[in-house]
Formats: structure tokens, C-alpha cells, sequence
């Protein structure tokens, strides 16, 4: 489907993303001449385009983005103009977008709108293909921390704490979880996953306690989240990442055990200040499954002594 170029104008507007100069008309999209394949295979990526935001606008709740729910919601997830709002885009240009109209989208219009469904590396790579733009800033993660949750992580040291989404994407965390099981401030941002660390990286294995339950627990809680996004782009490759890298992923993967997040005692074994006895509680950032804080708690004096002990190897002060 084309849309006239005066209908675009109105909707995007003359300046910001998503303006006159950012949004414009397929050219073409009429008249023969051999360009039928083409065409279908345009319609084809459009409708993918379209499926994949109306599926990412759909999982994020109001409060992950500092909105009010309201008592009159029936829209899963944001609504069509609370993205545009958050994008900085205009709603008739979003809407058009959502709904796979033949229109052409700037590469900054397309990071506004990444930013507002606060995607992940993988999902971001997939917007800009499925728009046929070069991506500005390749690599990018919207994560959605706020500061105001980063100061609570901040505050909870010498707690642990970290922000994790239900593919145990490590999205922030403080101090002491920095220093917890490997020192996370010296790993590249794509391999801070604690699915990943916990099958690859020998000093993060070295720490678990009872590390065979503790990865068989991990991944069945996994594979029960990934039960709601079985076909998007950044959990398989996930899954295909840990297939090729660790035989003992694939097996327990084989077996195909699930279970749900639950509190429970956790033991960690650090090389510096010795055994620590913690006490893991989930508090979700949001009414759906998806990104939560995990904070560590000690049960007892030797272990509270510990972590006070970890706070200050953090900040290189033993």
C-alpha cells in the first residue's frame, strides 16, 4: 500500500523525528513494469516490520517507562501513541509504521523508536534490517534502567544487586555484584549474561557452590520464560551461542526441564573473602515477567562481614 505524499507531511510534521524531512513516500509503488517481486518482497518485510513492533509495544508495561496505567487500559502493553510520545515521533507516522504503510524511515527515526521499545542489541540489529536502513550506532542496547533505579542498586551495596531481564541479560548492577563472581566492569557488554557466565567463564563456575544444580536451575527457568518469545531473534541466538560453546549446556537443554523464578538460598565461594551465604530475592520492576532487580541478602554475621569485605575490594580499598 503507497500513501499520498500530503498525508505524510500532515502526520509527521516539520521538525524532530519522525518530521517531513525523516518520513517520506516510496517512489514507485505504482506502474508496471517488472517491478512485481520486488514489490512482494517489500509488502512481505513490511508486514514483518509491522508484527515485530506491535509485538515489542505489546510486552512493555506503563511502569517500565515511568507512565500511569490508568483504570480504563485494554491495550496489552503501550499504547500506539504512548511509543510515539516516548519516540518523540508523531502518532499517525508511528501508527502507519505499525500498520506496514509503504513508507521510508530515517535511521534516526528508527533509533527513537528502538529507544521507546527499549530493545536489546539483537532486536535493535532486527528493526533496521526489516527497515532496509544502515543502524547509526550499531551494537546499542536500550536497556531502560533508569538512574532512579541505578541509585537504589547503588544504595543496597554491600548488597548485592543486579537489574536482569527473564533472559538473565545482566542489564545494571552495583559494586559488590560487580565483584561477586567475576569482575563484570572487565567483560564485554555481550557476554554479560548469566546464562552465558554460568556455562563459559571458569572463575563465575568456580564460584557456584553447587554449580551442576545451580545451571540445571538456571536453565530450566529459562527455557520457561523463553516460552514466550520462542521466535524472537535474540533468544535463539542465545540458545545457538551456548549450543556450540558448552557440551553441558547442550545436554541439559536436551531434557527439556522447566521451572518457575523462585526465591532460595544461594552460596557463592569467593576466591578473595571466602564462603557467603545469600539469601536471592526477585523484585519486579513491573506487573508482567520481565526485567527485576535480584538483590543478595546475607543469613548471617560471617557472611554480612563478607560482603562489607567485597564493598570495599570494589573500590580497591584492601
Amino acid at each position: 500500500m503507497s500513501v499520498d505524499a500530503t498525508d505524510v507531511a500532515v502526520a509527521a510534521g516539520p521538525t524532530g523525528p519522525g518530521g517531513a524531512a525523516d518520513v517520506t513516500v516510496r517512489q514507485g509503488a505504482t506502474g508496471g513494469g517488472g517491478g512485481a517481486a520486488p514489490r512482494a518482497g517489500d509488502a512481505i518485510r513490511r508486514a514483518e516490520l509491522a508484527a515485530f513492533l506491535r509485538s515489542r509495544r505489546e510486552r512493555i508495561t506503563p511502569e517500565q517507562v515511568g507512565l500511569p496505567r490508568g483504570s480504563r487500559r485494554r491495550t496489552p502493553g503501550l499504547r500506539r501513541e504512548e511509543v510515539a510520545h516516548l519516540g518523540a515521533v508523531g502518532v499517525t507516522w508511528y501508527t502507519w509504521l505499525e500498520q506496514g504503510r509503504d513508507i521510508h524511515v530515517s535511521p534516526q527515526v528508527l533509533d527513537a523508536v528502538a529507544r521507546a521499545l527499549l530493545l536489546d542489541r539483537a532486536e535493535r540489529s532486527h528493526l533496521f534490517a526489516l527497515a532496509g536502513a544502515i543502524d547509526p550506532l550499531p551494537g546499542k542496547e536500550c536497556t531502560g534502567v533508569p538512574l532512579a533505579l541505578r541509585q537504589i542498586l547503588h544504595q543496597l551495596a554491600p548488597f548485592p544487586a543486579v537489574v536482569q531481564n527473564s533472559r538473565f541479560d545482566i542489564l545494571a548492577y552495583n559494586s559488590t555484584y560487580g565483584q561477586l563472581m567475576c569482575d563484570l566492569d572487565a567483560l564485554p557488554e555481550e557476554d554479560r549474561n548469566c546464562m552465558w557466565l554460568a556455562f563459559t567463564h571458569p572463575g563465575w563456575r568456580a564460584t557456584l557452590a553447587d554449580r551442576e544444580a545451580t545451571v540445571r536451575t538456571m536453565t530450566a527457568k529459562f527455557r520457561a520464560s523463553m516460552a514466550e518469545h520462542v521466535a524472537e531473534p535474540a533468544w535463539k541466538a542465545l540458545v545457538t551461542r551456548l549450543t556450540e560453546a558448552s557440551p553441558e549446556f547442550r545436554e541439559i537443554w536436551a531434557q527439556h526441564e522447566v521451572e518457575r523464578p523462585a526465591s532460595a538460598l544461594k552460596v557463592f565461594r569467593h576466591p578473595k573473602v571466602g564462603l557467603l551465604q545469600l539469601t536471592g530475592t526477585n523484585l519486579w520492576t513491573g506487573p508482567n515477567p520481565g526485567p527485576k532487580v535480584l538483590a543478595y541478602t546475607p543469613v548471617d554475621d560471617v557472611s554480612r562481614e563478607r560482603l562489607e569485605q567485597l564493598e570495599k575490594l570494589a573500590f580497591g580499598q584492601e
